[in-house]
């Protein structure tokens, strides 16, 4: 789906690596078991896991997501905030999110939570409450660029209203 709303996406490359050395490992394993085509269903066996273990984990997250491409900012904060509450008490899914999601992303999902909610409230127009999430990422990430951008723009607007 096609979405005209910013996203960024920040790799780790050390879980790269590991993800890669995961596929060979399926690749050698599906070798050994004596399939004739193992690249391919180690492909497709990769694939259905980080699916199936993104829809599991991470699926506030996810809907969250959906719902921003769409538009739908108001509705996405909750699932947001559902999100980071979860990975909050879980955290050792997010730690090692490299394994439990198969997810490469350098930026934690509480972290990508907070700076969701942040920027789903400033796209409503309730830009405290924007400030203020941006401000509690900064706490717990303080050099989390996204937090500082944004809280320099919302800074800035302020600034030109007074």
């Amino acid at each position: 789906m096609a979405s005209n709303v910013p996203f960024t996406r920040q790799i780790a490359w050390l879980p790269v690596i590991v993800q890669i050395i995961f596929i060979w490992l399926l690749i050698y394993l599906f070798d050994l078991a004596g399939f004739t085509q193992p690249f391919i269903f180690a492909a497709v066996t990769y694939v259905i896991l980080a699916f199936l273990l993104r829809n599991i984990f991470a699926k506030q997250h996810r809907t969250g997501i959906r719902l921003v491409k769409q538009h739908r900012f108001a509705e996405a904060i909750p699932y947001f905030q559902k999100s980071y509450a979860y990975f909050s008490q879980q955290s050792w899914v997010d730690r090692y999110r490299f394994l439990t999601l198969l997810s490469a992303t350098a930026m934690s999902y509480r972290e990508m939570g907070l700076c969701n909610i942040a920027f789903c409230y400033a796209q409503i127009g309730e830009g405290q409450k924007a400030k203020e999430y941006y401000q509690l990422t900064l706490k717990d990430y303080p050099q989390n660029g996204l937090a500082i951008t944004g809280l320099n723009m919302l800074n800035s607007f302020d600034e030109q209203k007074a």
